[in-house]
């Protein structure tokens, strides 16, 4: 008997629709048949490039042919998106976030109520191969117990200010993986948050009111420490860590570098500056993420990270957000 192929709709033919379109069409079990996107001069050129079809939402919601939507279009399209395709019978992988709007976030799980393993939520850095090995030695107790998680999570530049105004804020747009990524290595739920923030890159930023440089400390309730550090601005490349400390040592990931070469001489020794582009640093992550999707279809796992792992994030940059206003420390 063989393995099912999976017809899958891709919503959103922009930048981080290309990369999951790769990534369906290079898993032996998807096959990207639809694409839906408004610019029909890039949907078109995308499917093509896969064989696939350019088709309205409708016919790719109605089809019976589909097994799965991958929602890759703008973030205030998400929440409808997810509830129109969980209703119609699709399983369903969506960017981060679920909304910007925590009550958004809320009604939409409320609304799938019951089908919540139809809902996977893109939190693509889980499944980069040096993190999911951390996660997989922690939870054998190579390190003993956990204390103390540090992630690092710096762009090598500010984006565009017009996505600026549109993001959300860099707690619920840029921060909002690193506390996932907290809450994955830590393993259980922070219920105490302290943040500070200040806007040092960029003046456009500030005039928009937003923040590119920042310090958040999470603390479960038996009294392990996650501290994530963020700024908008690394100049030597895109500047990704993890740290795992516990009673007998650490684990930690490092940035990957352009290249493995490494020049010594008398004068010092260098080597290669960290990639500088996420589309770089995370490729693996994003193939492998598609391919515990799959899974998810095949009936193997439960999704994770879930609707509700995409709602807790977003509580943290909440709680990050109101201790930056209130110079507190916010209890969950």
């Amino acid at each position: 008997m063989t393995d099912k192929i999976y017809n899958i709709a891709l919503l959103g033919a922009g930048r981080i629709g290309q990369v999951h379109a790769a990534n369906i069409a290079a898993h032996p079990l998807s096959r990207l048949s639809i694409v839906v996107d408004p610019q029909e001069g890039i949907a078109r050129q995308l499917a093509e490039s896969y064989g696939a079809s350019v088709r309205s939402l409708e016919d790719a919601l109605s089809s019976k042919d589909i097994d799965a939507i991958v929602i890759a279009s703008a973030t205030s399209t998400h929440a409808d998106l997810i509830e129109r395709g969980i209703r119609a019978g699709k399983a369903v992988f969506c960017e981060k976030p679920v909304d910007l709007s925590i009550s958004r976030v809320n009604a939409t799980l409320e609304a799938i109520k019951g089908q919540e393993n139809r809902l996977f939520v893109a939190f693509n850095r889980r499944f980069d191969p040096a993190v999911a090995e951390l996660k997989r030695r922690l939870d054998a107790g190579v390190i003993g117990d956990l204390e103390l998680v540090t992630v690092v999570s710096k762009d090598p530049g500010a984006l565009p200010i017009d996505y600026i105004k549109v993001s959300g804020g860099m707690f619920r747009d840029m921060t909002i993986h690193d506390f996932d990524m907290a809450r994955f290595i830590l393993g259980e739920e922070p219920v105490r948050v302290t943040a500070l923030a200040s806007t040092l890159t960029d003046p456009a930023i500030k005039a928009e009111g937003d923040i590119d440089t920042a310090s958040v400390t999470l603390q479960t309730a038996s009294g392990k420490i996650a501290v994530i550090t963020n700024s908008r601005r690394a100049s030597f490349g895109y500047d990704q860590r993890v740290e795992a400390h516990g009673s007998l040592g650490t684990l930690r990931t490092e940035n990957v570098p352009k290249t493995m070469l490494v020049q010594e001489r008398e004068d010092g020794v260098t080597r290669e500056k960290p990639l500088f582009f996420f589309l770089e640093r995370y490729a693996e992550s994003y193939a492998e993420e598609w391919k515990e999707f799959v899974r998810v279809l095949k009936g193997e796992v439960a999704p994770a990270p879930s609707g509700e792992d995409g709602r807790k994030a977003l509580l943290l940059a909440e709680a990050a957000y109101q201790s930056l206003e209130t110079g507190r420390t916010i209890a969950l």
